[in-house]
């Protein structure tokens, strides 16, 4: 890489991450805050709290990439990070759960993902982008694991108001960083904006669309039963970051030379379908093997192997494969399906666990990955690299 797609990748990385880094700080101690509020004993509003940030996003991701596609990327990714950091205030200085829940749609409504890969896009040669979008996904996987350390502790210190006010103020770093450190984009050559329908319509950005919203979806659902297994395994929820945390490293590690073997030697088709395998084959394993912490461990270990590198290579390939200037547009539609996953994953989860057991999530979702697999089997083969 170039010294300025470095310093553009690191960039864009650390924008994600210290956003995303506010986001999971509240996921471990919010339903522990919220019946200290007036209103917070009722599960549905909770629930809503936690859900609405993602369907504002779910509905703001195609305006913003559309938008960046006409207006530039870095004025939409500084006006979202300001929609982003006023929606932790009002969270900070609320007092019940009812606008807790206003502050976080105003959160959600800073829906800056698909400006964010459109720029790194626009600042990466194709023979480099992947490796661009495994360092935003390392970032996104640290600061997960950053979080599920960190929040216990931090709440302790500042408090539910001090946390989502920490959390503006990352947001306000965020909108230095981008308008000091990241580059400005080169000059875009004129280009006649392909119609919009051709984004929604063609077949292999289909195919990622269809397969961000089934990786996103059995993300969460694991999530709705992962703490109770390991909880039952014999470790205490205090202590699951203690799992998390080696293996969101080591999966990282793993992605490395995947990443690699997909751009430099053109293998991103086969990269792809063996992610989904190991996907596929964790959900299944998690059904059918006894839920001992150290079979737990290698299966999350597997799953995050898969997922952190279909993190990396999906969106490289919706940028590459976006028709005529329209790589804002074509990123909002799979940032919204991504929502649209993260948001069903765990309606479903939660269904299928109160009405079929644990074991039906891991099957349900083995089924959809299994069905990803073959539609992702007929994907055509990205051209390889050129020297």
């Amino acid at each position: 890489m170039t010294p300025l797609e470095r310093r553009a990748s690191a960039s864009l990385a650390a924008i994600f991450a210290l956003r995303m880094l506010g986001l999971f700080l509240i996921m471990p101690v919010f339903t522990v805050y919220a019946k200290t509020v007036p209103g917070g004993n009722n599960t549905i509003l909770i629930g809503l709290a936690i859900g609405i940030y993602g369907l504002t996003q779910a509905l703001l991701y195609i305006p913003y990439g559309w938008l960046s596609d006409r207006l530039g990327r870095k004025p939409v990714i500084v006006f979202g990070l300001v929609v982003f950091a006023l929606g932790s205030f009002i969270a900070a200085f609320s007092h019940d759960i009812l606008w807790i829940i206003v502050g976080r749609a105003v959160q959600g409504a800073g829906a800056i993902s698909s400006a964010v890969i459109a720029l790194v896009a626009d600042l990466t040669s194709e023979a480099h982008r992947t490796k661009a979008m495994a360092m935003i996904g390392g970032s996104i996987g640290m600061s997960f694991a950053v979080a599920i350390v960190a929040a216990p502790t931090v709440y302790h210190w500042l408090g539910m108001g001090g946390l989502f006010g920490a959390i503006g103020i990352l947001a306000i770093v965020a909108i230095f960083v981008v308008i000091w450190v990241v580059p400005n984009p080169p000059a875009a050559p004129k280009i006649t904006h392909a119609p919009f329908r051709e984004v929604l319509r063609n077949p292999e950005l289909l195919r990622l669309n269809f397969g961000v919203f089934v990786l996103h979806a059995t993300q969460t659902a694991l999530f709705v039963v992962m703490p109770r297994m390991l909880e039952a395994a014999g470790m205490p929820v205090t202590s699951h970051w203690k799992i998390y945390l080696p293996v969101m490293f080591a999966s990282f590690i793993v992605m490395i030379p995947a990443v690699i073997a997909a751009e430099k030697r053109g293998k991103m088709k086969a990269v792809l379908l063996s992610a989904i395998g190991l996907v596929l084959i964790a959900q299944f394993a998690m059904a059918e093997l006894p839920p001992t912490l150290f079979v737990l461990t290698v299966l999350l270990f597997f799953y995050f192997a898969g997922f952190n590198v279909l993190e990396a290579s999906q969106p490289s390939l919706v940028s590459k494969l976006a028709p005529g200037a329209r790589k804002g547009a074509a990123t909002g539609i799979y940032n919204t399906t991504q929502a649209l996953g993260l948001a069903s994953g765990g309606v479903l989860g939660g269904w299928l666990l109160k009405h079929h057991g644990q074991h039906s999530i891991f099957f349900v979702c083995a089924g959809m990955a299994l069905l990803w697999l073959i539609i992702a089997g007929s994907m055509t083969a990205p051209a390889p690299r050129k020297a």
